[in-house]
């Protein structure tokens, strides 16, 4: 009913840039909060940053001052600019986003994207 496409990842150089976009699509009546999490390997998923509809943001770690979150409500797509990324920013990159469907129920559901990978060499 619903798909989040992720998109942007790749290789850069430590102190390099990335900017990941999570394209949603389907039958979305609106869109709630949006969150980025990654999952590097071996461990488990985190929260990387999230942001509400209004435009209010929240940072989980170290990330602030680095990364910036954004979405752009009419196209429901949410951004991920990476700057000054460091090797222990590598991770698969997963977004997801709480969605209103058109079915007229109200209800929220939680649907995620399939994850991009980033990889920052030193």
């Amino acid at each position: 009913q619903v798909q989040l496409v992720e998109s942007g990842g790749g290789l850069v150089q430590a102190g390099g840039s990335l900017r990941l976009s999570c394209a949603a699509s389907g039958n979305i009546f609106s869109i709630n909060a949006m969150g980025w999490y990654r999952q590097a390997p071996g461990k488990q998923r985190e929260l990387v940053a999230d942001t509400t509809s209004g435009g209010s943001t929240n940072y989980a770690g170290s990330e602030k001052g680095r990364f910036t979150i954004s979405r752009d409500n009419a196209k429901n797509t949410m951004y991920l600019q990476m700057n000054s990324l460091k090797p222990e920013d590598t991770a698969v990159y997963y977004c997801n986003a709480d969605v209103v469907l058109t079915t007229g129920s109200g209800r929220t559901y939680r649907y995620w994207g399939q994850g991009t990978q980033v990889t920052v060499s030193s």
